[in-house]
């Protein structure tokens, strides 16, 4: 496995990959939590609506790339001292993330259409339809969405609170892989 990543920290292409899915799906997730909450079917609602798809679209594109990157570019290694259960527990969260990253904006795009509503990516290009219009799978997919948007916030959370522990309580350099001013 090829790596730009030094004996320290991640690559420019890992680090810009990382937080642009970062701010991407904290936009889709909030607009989501925002849009949902909005009653009635208003012009904004189905405004807001397509730019959620347009975010998790966005999101699945770059994830995929992002994926791709990281099958083939090895990270770096774990700080010195990292007893082995947090390294394979961080292991097991990256990897669950990765998943993530794919799986909910699939299941968004599967909800839509099970509901019979095409995603017309940035209004101008039809994604195929890949199933019809559903109400049990609408609501299967629904719940999926939903619940494993919930679950990637949680893991996304524990996610953050460990870098900021390795940060401030070890001071092991581990936040600086992905935050090179840090280094």
């Amino acid at each position: 496995m090829r790596s730009n990543a030094t004996a320290t920290g991640y690559g420019a292409t890992a680090i810009s990959l990382h937080w642009i899915i970062a701010l991407l799906i904290f936009a889709a997730f909030g607009l989501g939590l925002y849009m949902t909450g909005i009653p009635g079917l208003t012009p904004t609602k189905l405004k807001l609506f397509s730019w959620h798809k347009w975010l998790g679209v966005t999101v699945f594109m770059i994830a995929v790339l992002r994926v791709l990157w990281r099958a083939t570019h090895a990270a770096p290694p774990v700080a010195p001292g990292t007893p082995a259960w947090q390294a394979r527990a961080a292991a097991g969260a990256h990897h669950l993330l990765y998943v993530l990253i794919i799986v909910v904006p699939v299941t968004g795009y599967l909800y839509s259409l099970a509901a019979g509503v095409p995603v017309v990516y940035l209004g101008l290009w039809k994604m195929p339809v890949l199933i019809e219009a559903n109400e049990e799978l609408k609501a299967v997919f629904k719940v999926a969405h939903v619940a494993l948007n919930y679950l990637m916030a949680g893991v996304v959370a524990v996610h953050a609170a460990a870098a900021i522990k390795h940060q401030v309580v070890d001071r092991d350099g581990t936040l600086g892989r992905m935050l090179p001013f840090l280094r």
